[in-house]
């Protein structure tokens, strides 16, 4: 299965965290948890960050529910679930 179609699942199954960080981040943005899910399903992969001893981390990039271009980073835990790590605002 694509990595895609394996996070957009993971949000639909809500088998996904957000982290401290990343609310942190979407707060500061005027992001919030449906922002992040429509960026997920609706975006796409535009990053693949391999060099991390954590695991791959994906930038996926997309729009919010008001058409603002944003981006999500995210990785799968090793129990499969879906971890965001950071949420941020394109551009502004």
């Amino acid at each position: 299965m694509p990595k895609i179609q394996k996070i957009r699942q993971c949000v639909r199954e809500q088998n996904y965290r957000i982290t401290i960080h990343a609310q942190r981040e979407a707060d500061e943005d005027n992001l919030d948890k449906e922002d992040v899910e429509t960026i997920l399903l609706t975006g796409k992969i535009t990053k693949k960050f391999t060099h991390d001893p954590r695991g791959i981390r994906y930038l996926t990039t997309g729009k919010s529910r008001n058409g603002r271009n944003a981006c999500v980073v995210c990785r799968f835990l090793e129990t499969g679930k879906l971890s965001i790590i950071t949420v941020y605002a394109k551009g502004e």
